[in-house]
């Protein structure tokens, strides 16, 4: 391959000629491993920083754990502001994340599965560009080349890593490669933030309008719009006998109703699908185990498919109950909160349609329903309006840090 004007051939591939490979021993002026401390979510000591809080460059707060009270630490295992740390133990796909701290609590400490790397500044401007370095695409996928171990538990040793080739720019570009990415860390911490206020507020409107509470007179009868779902709705158990449908489809928590194949990886129905339960647009599934986790859906996406026999398939029977007013209720954590006093127990417990069916809900006139709706969806339109504009950020940060980190779009 013909290299090109202003580059140079190293052994970790073409990079600008005012770039330099190290090893990253050579750059490096300490690596220190913090303290081996127990701890817990219920006691009130010092947060205690762990590889679950390791993510791709960022620190995540959401399974904090806390030294015990009394407990003796080491000073020098406090981290400030900028310290660099990397994830030794983990998964195969998981080992080898890197974090920079940014004063996310006011005190903490990192424990033995965490090494904290400090820099030479004669190399290194600072330890937030080697924060985008380190996850690059590149380093990445050079970092598991040194891990050791299984796919479950895998390790990457300090004697290791310091094995190690990057590709530094001069301080100058690291600077400026650091301030372009920063920007759009915070654009997307902006817009991480204003995606959950809105899920808050969507889930706050879905309790209010779902509740009937603002659909009353004073003096009504807040309770006279509340009905036994099983008026309305039917039990489906038409079987694919003639094998017409050839979609095998799955309920997910996160996902509502996707093709087996995308769920596993492959389709992990029988060979036999006679017995399994057609679907089509405008239908309910649930899965009665797992129906507790968000496991429920209305078919939107698809014309048709089949569901394992398992699943619970039902539909509406008059029309006085909009579907998309009873899936909104069914999303709610009230319908989630009710399903333990109408579960029949057997080895997990599991919701029958039966059981589904003596449910109550706020079911008001029809127009109502379609009010609610209105209101509900166009909530939920503006948070998909985020959730889409967060996913093109982080594909554009991706970009970015595949041209900047590799010197093929120069900043200086």
């Amino acid at each position: 391959m013909e290299v090109p004007q202003g580059y140079k051939q190293t052994s970790i591939g073409v990079i600008p000629a005012d770039w330099e490979v190290y090893k990253l021993k050579e750059i490096l002026v300490s690596d220190r491993l913090g303290g081996n401390y127990e701890n817990s979510e219920g006691n009130a000591g010092l947060p205690v920083i762990k590889m679950v809080n390791i993510g791709r460059g960022n620190i995540s707060l959401s399974k904090i754990q806390y030294l015990p009270i009394d407990e003796k630490y080491n000073e020098a295992d406090i981290l400030k502001n900028g310290d660099l740390l990397f994830n030794t133990r983990n998964t195969l796909d998981l080992v080898g994340k890197v974090s920079v701290w940014k004063n996310e609590l006011p005190k903490a400490l990192y424990n033995s599965n965490l090494l904290k790397l400090e820099f030479d500044t004669a190399f290194v401007k600072s330890n937030f560009f080697m924060n985008y370095l380190f996850n690059s695409r590149k380093v990445l996928t050079r970092l598991r080349s040194y891990a050791t171990g299984t796919t479950s538990v895998a390790a990457i040793y300090s004697r290791d890593l310091k094995l190690l080739k990057l590709a530094l720019p001069p301080l100058p570009e690291q600077q400026k490669i650091a301030e372009i990415l920063s920007t759009w860390d915070t654009a997307i911490e902006t817009c991480q933030k204003t995606i959950e206020q809105l899920k808050q507020r969507n889930k706050g409107l879905a309790q209010q309008l779902l509740s009937g509470k603002t659909n009353h007179m004073d003096g009504e009868d807040p309770h006279k719009d509340f009905h036994v779902v099983g008026k309305y709705v039917r039990e489906v158990s038409k079987r694919n006998a003639d094998l017409q449908e050839k979609r095998i489809l799955s309920v997910t928590n996160s996902r509502g109703f996707i093709n087996q194949s995308e769920q596993f990886g492959r389709e992990l129905a029988s060979a036999d699908l006679t017995n399994y339960k057609i679907i089509k647009k405008g239908q309910f599934a649930y899965n009665p185990s797992r129906v507790n986790v968000g496991s429920i859906d209305l078919l939107t996406k698809y014309e048709s498919g089949i569901l394992s026999p398992m699943y619970v398939v039902f539909e509406m029977s008059t029309g006085n109950l909009i579907p998309e007013f009873l899936y909104y209720h069914l999303k709610t954590y009230w319908f989630t909160g009710h399903i333990p006093m109408f579960v029949q127990g057997s080895v997990r417990d599991s919701l029958s349609f039966d059981g589904f069916s003596g449910m109550k809900f706020y079911i008001p006139e029809p127009r109502i329903q379609k009010e609610i709706v209105e209101k509900l969806e166009t909530a939920a339109a503006e948070l998909k309006l985020y959730e889409n504009k967060l996913q093109n950020l982080q594909q554009q940060k991706k970009g970015l840090m595949q041209q900047l980190l590799t010197g093929k779009v120069r900043t200086v």
